[in-house]
């Protein structure tokens, strides 16, 4: 009990110290149980909800198929069970803009992909709508209201029988706006009065545990081919958008839950090892007199062991405690935006808090262990005189003539004194260089995804896109008077084929001189589109290592072009930050024997009069389809951003206490062990400024040292955080600017002014006549 009063009066002797340590803990605590919760809560949810719901495991498509057809393929060794429907999209059609829905019918016994139903009653009837709840929601529908909408030209009425959400769509793209787009099921009955005959056009396959899904994929082709079925495509639960987003949050959550911790309590470690080297140090002849007192080793190594046990558990409470209502209610909104999951919640099990109080004390405990076990390798008497000096040597530059006598004697101690304690100055560094490369990354990350936001405007510069209906010829595309500009395209769902992958792409045609579509290298130079090859973006350059010069396989995936594939050759390589696409001329594509008719049209109206007068037009023209403009491309950018504030804001602040942390212990333990030093500077007239601006010039100097070892160590974790945020479809700069690195630097400086402030009083404390005994 003696011993544990004893702590708790060294732990007030070093108050700030210890706050200091609790805060360094506390942070590796918030990220653990933060990203934990958020990884582990929702893994289980969704492996639940996919297995509850039998999330299909591969989706077949056909052109057209009878529903006897699925009985022959049902019979495939590896199948389960296998539903048919009919999926097709609708549009419908508001003021100012068009929402999409995916429309699937759905069998009387529904067994694959079962929607969740959350009020009113699956459709039956013909006419009958089971709506999706959030695009429900964000249109004011209610179970019971008539929602019109149009499919294959046909406008329809449906009675909303019921709302609910969806397995297959828990991600519906990339900004999960639910104002346009949505889902939706109907009863089979309505099947003939959208397809006329009742057809099916889809398979949903329900595969045996262990089975191959790849052999099994294989076998449905090779039986829809030999039975003359019109075979379009097939896509596995792995591949599907849906499935992949969600496992790849869950993975890089994982990971982060624990490199982040274990990062953070290593550096804890370090620094504690240096705090407790001191303390102990600092108590030899109360350790020699407990050693005399009859008090064992053990006993002793458990005294101070508690030091580091109490800001272990301190620090995994408030840390855990935080993330508890800070993390928690953020990541809860974060994945409301990201996904559809109904029911889901995030609740801090207090089994997190184990793992963080226990590895912190690992590394407590080996801090402990190697600053402990010499002095109590010693007898008690020996143990009781103070501890010798340390011997100087002769630094490497009072070996150069004539230079050594040129530096000021200041600057003479500094070097000195670093000479010293070369681990105590590395072990400084070290915690600043960690600091610093997190505060660079969260700032370039951040600067990388506003350069993506703002992209948008220099390669986008019309006004209006117009898309036209389908079937509609170039005949029946008529233009308003007032426009700058006007430019045709046509828009191809391709897929790209590459070493034995395949990718969902957008293969866009349009004219070699189009002015309102611009592209850029990765030099930010920019490029023309030419007759001679096709524009690759250069996300799907990296991701499937093409270069200038290939030739890769294109397959175009809309039913009347039957997979005709193309081999096709890359003329340049586009930076295309968000809405990547392929870009080819229509001279090129006809090489391919594929005729271009224009689908869409891009204007550029001479003034906002014109603007409102061309969008007032196309309205009123029955051939149109959809109006947009540079404003949807804006929302992916701006919902990306606003996904990843918070990991931003969350990285800045644990950076700056991790970074505050370190100098301020370390520069604790300096003034500590040089105390004898300062107070014979004092007794020699050095007046408190000038001490102070000798431990603050050398700090500065180590921060240097720091900052000089984080920027290229700060382009290596920026590239790996830009690679694991970075896909096909969303290329982000991996390049960190000067002002980027600057702003951290700055950071970095300041934090370092701050802790000298702050440790100006502890300088002022020093007892001159107590420090200058030692040794005689």
């Amino acid at each position: 009990m003696k011993l544990f009063i004893k702590l708790l009066r060294d732990i007030r002797q070093s108050i700030g110290q210890f706050i200091a340590f609790v805060l360094v803990i506390a942070v590796g605590a918030f990220f653990y149980a933060g990203l934990v919760t958020y990884s582990s809560n929702l893994n289980s949810y969704t492996k639940a909800y996919f297995q509850d719901h039998n999330l299909s495991d591969l989706n077949v498509y056909y052109n057209q198929i009878a529903g006897q057809d699925v009985t022959e393929l049902s019979r495939i060794d590896g199948i389960q069970q296998a539903e048919i429907r009919y999926s097709f999209d609708a549009i419908q059609a508001f003021q100012d803009y068009k929402a999409s829905i995916k429309l699937h019918s759905i069998p009387a016994y529904n067994a694959i992909n079962t929607p969740t139903l959350l009020g009113g009653k699956l459709p039956t009837g013909k006419n009958e709508i089971l709506l999706d709840s959030h695009y429900a929601a964000e249109h004011q529908y209610r179970v019971g209201d008539s929602v019109q909408m149009t499919a294959n030209d046909k406008p329809m009425t449906f009675l909303i029988s019921g709302l609910g959400e969806d397995v297959e769509h828990t991600k519906l793209n990339d900004t999960q706006d639910h104002k346009s787009s949505g889902f939706a099921y109907i009863a089979e009955s309505s099947i003939p009065e959208i397809a006329g005959s009742m057809i099916y056009n889809e398979i949903l396959i329900d595969a045996k545990d262990g089975a191959n899904i790849d052999q099994l994929s294989s076998s449905i082709e090779q039986l829809s081919r030999q039975n003359q079925l019109s075979y379009v495509d097939q896509i596995s639960k792995e591949r599907s958008y849906n499935y992949s987003q969600i496992t790849e949050t869950i993975y890089n959550n994982n990971l982060m839950s624990r490199v982040i911790p274990f990062v953070l309590f290593f550096i804890e470690a370090l620094i504690l090892f240096l705090s407790m080297s001191r303390m102990i140090d600092s108590q030899r002849s109360q350790v020699g007199v407990m050693k005399a007192m009859g008090v064992k080793n053990r006993s002793i190594f458990l005294h101070y062991m508690g030091y580091p046990v109490l800001i272990s558990i301190a620090g995994s409470i408030v840390g855990c405690a935080i993330a508890n209502f800070v993390f928690i209610p953020m990541v809860t909104t974060s994945n409301a935006r990201a996904y559809s999951l109904p029911g889901i919640t995030f609740t801090l099990s207090l089994f997190s808090l184990l793992p963080p109080i226990l590895l912190s004390s690992a590394f407590g405990a080996l801090s402990c262990y190697f600053s402990s076990r010499s002095i109590l390798k010693e007898h008690a008497a020996e143990a009781m005189r103070p501890k010798l000096p340390k011997t100087m040597k002769k630094l490497l530059i009072e070996r150069i003539p004539g230079l050594w006598p040129m530096i000021p004697y200041r600057y003479k101690l500094i070097l000195r004194n670093i000479s010293l304690n070369k681990t105590k100055a590395f072990a400084s560094s070290v915690g600043v260089i960690v600091s610093t490369v997190l505060l660079i990354t969260a700032f370039g990350t951040e600067s990388s995804l506003m350069k993506v936001a703002n992209q948008v405007k220099d390669v986008y510069t019309y006004d209006l896109r117009i898309d036209y209906k389908a079937g509609t010829s170039g005949n029946g595309i008529h233009l308003p008077p007032g426009l700058q500009a006007s430019y045709d395209l046509s828009t191809f769902p391709v897929a790209i084929l590459k070493n034995n992958e395949s990718e969902n792409a957008k293969l866009v045609v349009t004219d070699k001189g189009n002015t309102l579509i611009h592209f850029f290298d990765e030099n930010n130079k920019p490029i023309t589109l030419g007759d001679q090859g096709i524009v690759v973006p250069k996300s799907y350059a990296d991701h499937y290592h093409i270069a200038v010069g290939d030739t890769i396989q294109i397959k175009f995936t809309s039913p009347e072009w039957k997979n005709r594939t193309a081999e096709m050759k890359v003329q340049h390589l586009s930076t295309q930050l968000s809405n990547p696409s392929f870009y080819c001329t229509p001279a090129y594509l006809k090489r391919f024997g594929i005729d271009y008719s224009p689908t869409s049209i891009l204007v550029a109206a001479n003034g906002p009069a014109e603007l409102d007068s061309a969008r007032h037009f196309f309205e009123q023209d029955p051939h149109v389809d959809t109006i947009s403009d540079k404003n949807d491309l804006e929302k992916d950018a701006a919902y990306i951003l606003q996904q990843n504030m918070f990991v931003f804001i969350m990285f800045i602040i644990c950076a700056v206490i991790l970074s505050f942390g370190a100098i301020y212990t370390i520069s604790s333990i300096n003034i500590y062990e040089r105390s004898r030093e300062l107070a014979t500077l004092k007794v020699l007239g050095y007046q408190k400024g000038r001490i102070n601006r000798l431990i603050f010039f050398e700090n500065i100097l180590l921060t240097t040292f720091a900052v000089v070892i984080a920027l290229p160590l700060s382009g290596y974790l920026f590239a790996l955080i830009v690679q694991a945020l970075s896909s096909t479809h969303q290329q982000i700069p991996d390049k960190l600017s000067l002002p980027v690195m600057l702003t951290g630097l700055l950071l970095s400086y300041f934090l370092t002014l701050v802790c000298n402030l702050m440790l100006r009083k502890k300088v002022t404390r020093i007892k001159m006549i107590e420090s200058l005994k030692s040794v005689e």
